[in-house]
């Protein structure tokens, strides 16, 4: 009996640690096209977070994901961008070093995943592309406002935060437009950097904001009828062969408490995109969805008029969508519904195990966007004792390309093992969400 009862438990241990497995990577491919532009593939047996950077001469590819023995631990390249790679093992997340031969900047790469096609019989996928130093991921020409600083601000999941996909700005209206500006490309992976997506390409095309058209003297009453009419019928302008971009009317209320308040919250990932996930299998999605219903319930309970992105596991917009695509689905529904504010919620990631804490980020196209990031950063860092990693200007899409005021909330690290036992627990989830509702409150105070 006792050796029985040996067995099952060694049976089961296995279990538990098969279950526990992040994706692996399962081969490193390389290639060179008609323009010079280096390509790597790195194939996986799941999907899983990643992050790019350029530390001196070497560019960095870190996967999260564990190296496959049938790896090679290096390769050589024929390419004028390279001669060699390295596939260097770190256990639970593994990295392909790139030794250049040309002085390249942030510009001279992207990155993306593929999903997998049980059609072709292909894996999960991400895809590093190195331009030569003549070439470059093209910026908008009219832009006079420069990028931020990109030295700390993480990466938010394992889809590009903005794509390289053009986009086909809005019909000019009669009011004013914000000016575009270069999208940040993936941050080195530094101490509060995140190994996930996206969420990177390096670039976006122009992007035109509407606002509100100028008010014109009018009785009350069709004054009224004409906002209602408004508000009822947003605008739909294609961005893509099959997305299209929802327009609001682009105005929002940012005082005089939540009642009757229009708040939109984005749930982090979902469906094909897990999006960070833990040493134990804890996926981000689950940890997000779960958070984003209690804060919707508690605003609700306040009288604010609550939508969410996605209340289940699926994509937005569907599987096997771009991420423009993608993340466009998002902020479709902020704009559909006239929204006050919009709040994305996310969990962070990092290849450095011991980085934890709580950090919000915002775009500054209002005076309104840094003012939620803040109220919000100050109810989490004052209730927590958890680092308190600041509030960070960042390009991502969802709070870049929405109209109204916006934050993406990185609720602590699914890396850090002592904050992924935290997050799974309810008593977590139920105070980062009453302390995020709080910080809402209190915007609109």
């Amino acid at each position: 009996m006792r050796k029985i009862f040996v067995l099952i438990a060694l049976a089961c241990s296995l279990l538990v640690c098969a279950a526990a497995q992040a994706a692996q990577i399962t081969d490193v491919k390389w290639g060179v096209n008609k323009e010079e532009v280096l390509r790597f593939v790195v194939d996986l047996t799941d999907n899983a977070g990643y992050a790019v950077d350029i530390e001196g001469s070497v560019l960095n590819l870190t996967v999260n994901a564990s190296k496959g023995s049938q790896v090679a631990a290096q390769g050589i390249v024929k390419s004028a961008l390279a001669t060699s790679y390295q596939v260097v093992d770190r256990e639970h997340y593994t990295i392909v070093r790139v030794p250049l031969r040309q002085s390249l900047s942030e510009s001279h790469y992207k990155s993306f995943t593929l999903k997998q096609d049980a059609q072709t019989n292909r894996p999960f996928r991400v895809v590093l592309d190195i331009m030569p130093a003549q070439r470059s991921v093209k910026a908008p020409a009219q832009s006079s406002v420069k990028a931020p600083a990109q030295t700390t601000a993480p990466v938010v999941s394992n889809r590009p935060v903005v794509s390289s996909r053009p986009t086909r700005p809005a019909a000019k209206k009669p009011a004013v437009t914000q000016p575009s500006t270069p999208a940040k490309s993936t941050a080195s992976a530094a101490q509060s950097s995140a190994v996930k997506q996206t969420e990177a390409a390096k670039t976006e095309t122009k992007q035109t904001t509407i606002t509100t058209k100028k008010e014109t003297k009018q009785p009350e009453k069709d004054k009224a009828k004409a906002e209602a009419k408004s508000s009822a019928s947003p605008k739909v302008v294609p961005v893509s062969s099959k997305q299209t971009k929802i327009v609001g009317n682009g105005k929002f209320r940012t005082s005089g408490g939540l009642s009757g308040k229009i708040i939109t919250l984005d749930a982090g990932h979902g469906g094909s995109d897990p999006g960070a996930i833990g040493s134990d299998g804890t996926k981000e999605k689950n940890i997000t969805l779960a958070i984003t219903k209690a804060v919707k319930e508690l605003l609700e309970k306040k009288g604010a008029k609550v939508y969410m992105t996605r209340t289940t596991d699926v994509d937005v917009y569907g599987p096997n969508a771009s991420d423009a695509d993608e993340l466009q689905a998002r902020v479709n529904v902020g704009e559909k519904y006239n929204s006050d504010l919009f709040v994305s919620l996310h969990v962070n990631s990092s290849v450095n195990k011991n980085v934890g804490g709580f950090s919000t980020y915002y775009y500054p196209k209002t005076s309104n966007d840094l003012r939620i990031a803040k109220s919000i950063q100050d109810q989490l860092t004052a209730n927590f004792g958890v680092d308190d990693l600041g509030v960070r200007q960042a390009n991502f899409y969802v709070i870049k390309r929405i109209s109204m005021p916006a934050t993406l909330v990185e609720m602590c690290f699914i890396s850090n093992e002592k904050e992924l036992v935290l997050m799974k627990g309810k008593w977590f989830q139920n105070k980062t969400a009453r302390l995020i509702a709080a910080g809402i409150e209190k915007y609109f105070a």
